[in-house]
């Protein structure tokens, strides 16, 4: 069966669960663009955004009548996000409205977040008590994980609905038992964007009850890498890596403060990539954290990062460049790594266990028992089922499993990737997965 965006290689429907299909999305370099794609780019073609600082701010105050966005620092970096997109000419009108909305909501979500702390002060006086972090490069196992460790009700995770607006507005308030209007506000977007590009989801899902990255608390600071994920973001990279990170994860700090605040205390779960290349950030900023590293093969998850951002950009981007796309991600695994290698043997032992996506895939219950044992958590029958039940919701591959050529789609060979990581492969028991 052909398609417009890629070829289907088995015949059941795209999303089935029973027997889900293999998406080979063929038209990576030249895309065939749906009807859909076409009219949404030509109604961002005709309602372009003004992305300037004065107009962020200012619309962020519209949205929520607040004012104050609390210490100004993030400002400097809020502009290279600014001056970062601008640099990017081939990003599209679409592409640069996503910018924009991305932008305006974490300044909403910061605005919000400031209000609590001045309404109820005593929130910066909550302890995040003994949170379990994740740390591990995409495709590595982490969600897989997560959902395990997820399932124990001691533990607080955090679903996407909730990641990307922690503080609900004065209209979002909700009677016990009725949907959070977050939440329906969350699955609306999902359903756009999913019609939109239906195999986003295949890739990396954000639908409302999706156990989210922590990365959408730290954006609200403009110092995570999320911008890397939506522009060819030169300038903001090289301004990260130059910049001191830890205001950042105070930041994701405090609006761990808050949700603790709102919804109860229970210890936190976190994941993030990005956590790999700050270590020993998190570990001054969190330092009783039990901290969990995954490993893989960096080809495996570069090959699904780099078509991921291939296949958005047939409607962010005005001209899609496989060659550019990999040459930007391969650079900043490689910087991602080289940060992990070089602070991991300065963590705590007692709190830090490495996991091997290999090992994980055979014996994820041991894998469980051994952060446990590290996170002083008991774990007894009861809790082990839970955690097999949990992911009996949760199998690999449900949205369908996408095909990957790395050859054909980026004229790239495995192994000559694999040689830039040989640093990682020494350090850390990793084995080669992609041929």
């Amino acid at each position: 069966m052909s398609w417009n965006i890629g070829q289907q290689v088995n015949s059941a429907p795209t999303g089935s669960t029973e027997n889900p299909d293999k998406i080979d999305i063929a038209d990576l370099a030249e895309p065939v663009l749906t009807d859909l794609q076409k009219q949404t780019m030509a109604w961002a073609d005709a309602n372009p955004v003004s992305l300037t600082e004065k107009a962020l701010l200012e619309a962020a105050r519209q949205a929520t009548g607040l004012s104050d966005f609390g210490d100004q620092g993030f400002r400097q970096h809020m502009a290279k996000w600014i001056e970062s997109t601008d640099a990017d000419t081939e990003l599209s009108a679409l592409g640069r409205i996503g910018v924009f909305g991305a932008m305006l909501r974490n300044l909403t979500v910061r605005l919000r977040i400031e209000d609590m702390v001045r309404r109820f002060p005593e929130i910066l006086d909550i302890e995040i008590d003994r949170p379990i972090i994740i740390a591990g490069l995409p495709r590595s196992g982490t969600t897989y994980l997560q959902n395990f460790l997820g399932a124990d009700p001691r533990l607080r995770a955090l679903p996407y609905w909730e990641a990307i607006r922690p503080v609900p507005g004065p209209e979002e308030r909700c009677m016990y038992g009725e949907e959070d209007p977050r939440r329906a506000r969350c699955a609306a977007d999902w359903a756009q964007q999913d019609a939109l590009l239906p195999y986003v989801k295949a890739i990396h899902e954000f639908a409302p009850d999706h156990i989210s990255e922590d990365i959408e608390l730290q954006t609200p600071e403009f110092g995570s890498y999320h911008l890397d994920w939506l522009t060819h973001a030169v300038v903001w990279r090289d301004h990260y890596f130059q910049m001191d990170h830890r205001p950042v994860y105070r930041y994701l700090r405090k609006c761990l403060q808050v949700l603790t605040f709102l919804t109860g205390r229970k210890r936190w779960l976190l994941k993030c990539p990005q956590h790999m290349e700050q270590l020993s950030v998190v570990n001054e900023i969190f330092p009783d954290a039990t901290i969990v590293i995954n490993h893989r093969d960096p080809v495996a998850s570069i090959q699904s990062a780099i078509t991921g951002v291939a296949y958005s950009s047939r409607v962010t981007r005005t001209r899609v460049r496989p060659d550019r796309i990999a040459e930007y991600w391969i650079d900043r695994y490689e910087r991602l790594l080289r940060a992990c290698v070089r602070d991991r043997d300065a963590l705590d032992p007692a709190r830090t266990v490495d996991v091997y996506f290999h090992e994980l895939m055979q014996f994820p219950m041991e894998i469980v028992g051994d952060i446990y044992a590290k996170a002083d958590l008991p774990l007894g029958d009861g809790m082990r089922q839970w955690m097999t039940d949990a992911l009996t919701h949760h199998p690999r591959g449900k949205n369908g499993q996408i095909v990957y050529d790395l050859r054909r789609d980026f004229k790239l060979e495995p192994d000559d990737i694999r040689r830039r990581f040989g640093f990682y492969f020494e350090r850390f028991g990793v084995k080669a997965e992609v041929k």
